[in-house]
């Protein structure tokens, strides 16, 4: 089988939770045997041309079709104008092949000129399938500037949507959404979130005396920061004891100055992130809007308790028991979630963080998720 996956970037060339996403979907398509033609683009100082941060065994399926992403003045909506025409440059570098792949398998906007000249009659090439990740533009909003951003947003991702021959989700809350733009369920490709093995901690650990929480993510409105920094602060002045840890990067204006708060910075080795992650008790991801976030697999895989917002693909991750689940921007649930951790004794803690482990291992390990995959992709082919 030959799979076309056309990107808006991969990691780590495009920092991201779907550029990784798109580096494990190529990297674990090539290693089942799938041929893979990957269209990206750089943004970063690395060589894109060796692709070294594949290894030779996963090269030798992985065809690099570099394409450069356009960028235009910065008024308003020159995302959408910049994202169609790199999809239109996408357009015609993959046109001329267009018959040499079984299916396209296309991110964001990446196919929006494809799909167009497909639904016109213009052009045959095999079934498209489109990945919208969390389709956060549909989901709640942190502020106003942001729901403008989402308004702009809408309704070419629903154009997309419906006019696709496919389309990705991760399930829950995505699903939902994907349907009430008018994607019937013949389309909706449900597939979840993996991680990779080596994320998994071999080790029962033990709590901390002073329970650990951490953040692991950019300081972006969304991800809801001013909410968790609202309630730190009053957590702190009640003289709760817990540490909490930042990984992202930071500005100075966007700390606490507390003992109880360390800033870790952009932190871009596993190994380190692992480290942290294997010695906090709990990842708190207060997001107004998400898909299925990566860093939540990852502390899961590191045998954390969750406490996350009950948005996009989260509930799949998190529930009753390896965590707690809150609304999007309730500061008062947040708080009380944080509170209601530092009184759990040793023994619930140890079997929330057990059961995020045992989750990972038997549903998000990606040597399952990849089966499932190669399997729908067929399915839709057939």
């Amino acid at each position: 089988m030959r799979v076309a996956i056309i990107s808006d970037g991969v990691h780590p060339y495009v920092i991201g939770g779907m550029q990784r996403h798109t580096f494990y979907l190529c990297k674990h398509l090539s290693l089942s045997g799938v041929k893979v033609t990957l269209y990206h683009f750089n943004n970063s100082d690395l060589d894109i041309n060796k692709l070294e941060i594949f290894s030779e065994k996963e090269r030798e399926n992985i065809e690099s079709i570099v394409v450069p992403f356009p960028s235009s003045n910065k008024l308003p909506g020159h995302y959408i104008r910049d994202s169609y025409a790199y999809s239109c440059l996408i357009h015609d570098n993959i046109k001329l092949r267009i018959n040499e792949f079984d299916f396209i398998y296309s991110k964001g906007f990446s196919a929006w000129k494809l799909i167009e000249e497909k639904s016109k009659g213009r052009i045959n090439c095999p079934p498209i399938g489109v990945k919208f990740h969390g389709y956060e533009m549909f989901q709640k909003q942190a502020d106003f500037k942001s729901l403008l951003q989402s308004l702009i947003l809408k309704q070419p991702v629903k154009w997309i949507s419906n006019n696709a021959d496919f389309v990705f989700s991760y399930g829950a809350k995505i699903t939902e959404i994907i349907k009430s733009l008018g994607v019937v369920n013949s389309k909706i490709i449900e597939i979840p979130a993996g991680i990779e093995s080596d994320w998994i901690t071999q080790q029962t650990k033990p709590i901390n005396k002073v329970k650990k929480f951490v953040y692991l993510g950019r300081y972006e409105r969304r991800k809801g920061i001013e909410e968790l920094n609202a309630v730190l602060k009053e957590l702190i002045l009640k003289a709760c004891d817990f540490e909490f840890h930042f990984i992202g990067p930071f500005e100075s204006n966007q700390t606490i100055s507390s003992s109880k708060v360390f800033y870790h910075g952009s932190i871009t080795d596993n190994m380190k992130i692992r480290a942290i992650l294997d010695a906090s008790d709990c990842l708190v991801c207060p997001s107004w809007s998400e898909g299925m976030p990566n860093v939540i697999l990852e502390a899961m895989a590191g045998a954390c308790a969750i406490i996350a917002s009950d948005v996009g693909a989260v509930s799949i991750e998190v529930d009753h028991n390896n965590g707690i689940l809150i609304e999007p921007g309730n500061k008062k649930q947040l708080k009380n979630a944080l509170l209601k951790f530092l009184t759990l004794d040793n023994h619930t803690i140890a079997k929330m963080q057990k059961a995020s482990r045992d989750k990972i291992i038997n549903q998000f390990e990606y040597s399952i998720i990849i089966k499932e995959v190669v399997s729908k992709i067929k399915n839709t082919i057939n």
